[in-house]
């Protein structure tokens, strides 16, 4: 298997804009993740048009095998011209890393990447070129697992300056910041947020600029098997957990009081159940030997599906959010392994009808389990994750 990649992105508006003028496109071809991210003159509606002008534009021509000379090309004979100083404008970044781990970056006027490798910032020796007037640095190498890289708006760098900072935060200062967080994170998603709070704070929370944080990380394979339910003949309990206990690099998740019940029966280990109480809502943990997480089943689940809806429209995820991922609940402790230590989600979930749950006064979602599964499911592959569904 080739390496993946873990990305992720948090953007600030201006204040008291109601758009962002930085845009950030993340696509996926057969062989390759593409981050773009382009920020447009000026901020609000106009800087808005640029930047998603820009990145649709890069998007679109990237996936549809274009050179760097087309795409720059079109930018420029595109982007609208602004009356007040009469250019088109938008900078940009671009890295696209394959499979294989051959990674191609260019930027554009925007501040230049982070590349984190083996705890240490690293350079990548650049190319200098230009195209149609523009001076573009372009970057090739080969991305290897362990290996973080981030891009910026200039909002990033201008973070303080007249205020906190006479004149912003130096890239060199961000750079240092980012190396420490990197080892302090697991996944982009934390990391773009650390170091978009951090300019936030700078701003005294009130932007001066558009600032937006865009993180790609090189990965392992985490595959997570989830048990749910008890299978609709109990003659299939058996094969449902022998299915579930395949692969040993698996992390391991059972949501359901019966399933535990069953996975505990087959395997011939102990389930002990928690009476750490974190959230009246949510019922508590159980353990078993073997297992990562043992939870409660609908209730549990529930929650999680909406953490999970939460982190897929971006704009909700703040520190509040982590917070609440970090808490010890069933639900949070579901959702964070899928956000942070997920690449890939097989789920295992059982057709027997739990009659608890046909209570016309429970919220919709608890009336069928299989409905909460292809919610969960749906929201997973939003995010990019493979998914893999069976039903015993």
């Amino acid at each position: 298997m080739g390496i993946q990649v873990d990305v992720a992105y948090k953007s600030l508006n201006k204040f008291s804009e109601v758009l962002c003028g930085d845009k950030v496109e993340i696509l996926k071809t057969e062989d390759s993740d593409i981050l773009i991210l382009a920020d447009g003159m000026g901020s609000g509606v106009k800087a808005n048009i640029l930047s998603t002008l820009t990145s649709k534009i890069l998007g679109t021509m990237f996936l549809n095998g274009a050179t760097l000379e087309e795409c720059v090309e079109t930018i420029v004979e595109t982007l609208p011209i602004c009356q007040e100083r009469q250019v088109a404008y938008s900078t940009f970044s671009i890295l696209q890393v394959s499979h294989d781990g051959a990674a191609y970056l260019v930027e554009f006027d925007n501040p230049g990447c982070i590349f984190i490798r083996d705890g240490k910032l690293m350079e990548i020796p650049r190319n200098l070129r230009e195209i149609k007037g523009k001076k573009i640095n372009e970057y090739r190498f080969q991305a290897r697992k362990g290996d973080v890289m981030i891009l910026m708006s200039d909002g990033t760098i201008n973070a303080g300056a007249g205020q906190l900072l006479n004149y912003g935060w130096q890239w060199e200062d961000i750079a240092a910041y980012a190396l420490k967080q990197a080892a302090l994170t697991v996944s982009a998603s934390r990391l773009a947020n650390v170091l978009c709070h951090a300019c936030d704070e700078l701003y005294l929370f009130r932007p001066g600029d558009d600032t937006t944080v865009a993180c790609m990380r090189i990965i392992e394979g985490r595959p997570v098997h989830l048990m749910t339910g008890p299978a609709e003949h109990p003659e299939e309990d058996e094969a449902m957990v022998r299915a579930f206990m395949e692969d040993e690099d698996a992390r391991r998740i059972v949501c359901g009081g019966t399933s535990a019940a069953i996975v505990s029966r087959v395997l011939k280990r102990s389930l002990d159940i928690s009476y750490d109480h974190e959230d009246p809502e949510i019922p508590p943990i159980s353990f078993i030997d073997g297992i990562d997480l043992v939870t409660e089943g609908v209730l549990t689940l529930n929650r999680t599906l909406s953490l999970l809806k939460r982190y897929v429209k971006n704009e909700t995820v703040s520190e509040e959010f982590f917070e609440e991922l970090d808490r010890g609940n069933g639900g949070s402790m579901v959702a964070k392994m899928l956000i942070e230590e997920c690449t890939e989600l097989h789920l295992y979930v059982g057709k027997a009808v739990n009659p608890a749950y046909q209570n016309p006064e429970l919220p919709f979602d608890l009336g069928v389990r299989q409905n909460l599964v292809e919610q969960i499911r749906g929201t997973m592959e939003e995010m990019g994750k493979k998914v893999i569904v069976t039903y015993f």
